[in-house]
């Protein structure tokens, strides 16, 4: 379990993280979100002892990271895949670990097996690509087979195949009752990933709550509407006020809600074929919740 309560961290006037409370439970995937700027990576560093907060605690199983000599055993985490010395072979560099953490050898070739990473593993990773190199910095954090898992970013340069392979990794790690937190962009596949989710806006806390209740926050719904009657339909819509997009004979509709939509189409005779309510996406409700947490706005385009 990782228990943050409180967590502060300054540089001069700025606060990158600012009383800042949550906890990741184990048995689920928790998706760690929040607009560029936000406190993620500092929350994670904190959580690894790699900097210290000005206030407030971080701890994982009820200790700070830094007072496990054994760190792999406990936490495993990729937070920068491209932190590892490029002479090396990526066996060399697991073995390093293994030792230093008093890790069985044996151990390195089966997590470079689990990675796909057993063809290259006497390879300099030097000459590895990024998707490569993300596969290694996940087989680092599961080297010490920990209760507690950290990623950040842990899609980037991966490739389709790749995608699916660390999704199917990160539920089969959590029904296996560890602790899985990971920070990502990628709203999609947070979608498709995460049970929980702790979204952050200027170092504070926006939600901590299920992805189905967070998404459900978003307040652009939409109904899609299928009727041979599209041009009527879509007639009827806009004189009540509603914002209607055409694609062949399916409507999708915001600004009024189905049973009115339905009452319409009766009053004027119309037939539908369907009539479905559709609640934000991720992405929607992420951008809408966040949006005056944003740091950096892009402009109109000229």
């Amino acid at each position: 379990m990782i228990e943050v309560d409180e967590l502060t961290k300054r540089y001069g006037d700025k606060s990158a993280v600012k009383d800042l409370s949550f906890t990741v439970r184990p048995g689920q995937v928790t998706g760690f979100l929040g607009p560029n700027g936000a406190g993620k990576t500092t929350t994670l560093r904190i959580l690894l002892g790699l900097i210290d907060p000005c206030g407030g605690t971080a701890v994982i199983d009820g200790r700070p990271f830094r007072d496990r000599p054994r760190g792999l055993r406990h936490v495993g985490a990729l937070l920068d895949a491209g932190d590892v010395h490029g002479g090396r072979t990526a066996r060399a560099h697991l073995r390093a670990l293994a030792h230093g953490n008093r890790i069985p050898r044996s151990r390195v070739d089966e997590v470079l097996s689990e990675v796909g990473l057993a063809e290259v593993a006497r390879q300099r990773t030097g000459g590895f690509s990024l998707g490569m190199r993300q596969r290694l910095g996940i087989a680092t954090a599961l080297l010490g087979d920990p209760p507690v898992l950290l990623f950040d970013e842990p899609l980037n340069g991966l490739d389709p195949e790749g995608v699916l392979w660390v999704r199917g990794l990160f539920r089969r790690l959590a029904a296996e009752g560890r602790t899985v937190f990971v920070s990502s962009h990628l709203m999609t596949e947070m979608e498709n990933t995460a049970d929980q989710l702790i979204v952050i806006g200027r170092g504070e806390l926006i939600a901590a709550e299920s992805l189905t209740d967070f998404a459900a926050r978003g307040t652009r719904r939409r109904v899609t509407v299928r009727t041979p009657d599209a041009r009527e339909l879509t007639e009827a819509l806009t004189a009540e006020g509603a914002s209607v997009e055409t694609d062949g004979d399916t409507l999708t509709v915001t600004g009024l809600p189905a049973a009115r939509i339905g009452e319409l189409a009766f009053g004027h005779r119309l037939l539908l074929h369907e009539l479905t309510t559709r609640a934000a996406s991720l992405e929607e409700a992420f951008m809408e919740l966040t949006a005056d947490s944003a740091e950096y706005l892009a402009g109109e385009p000229r």
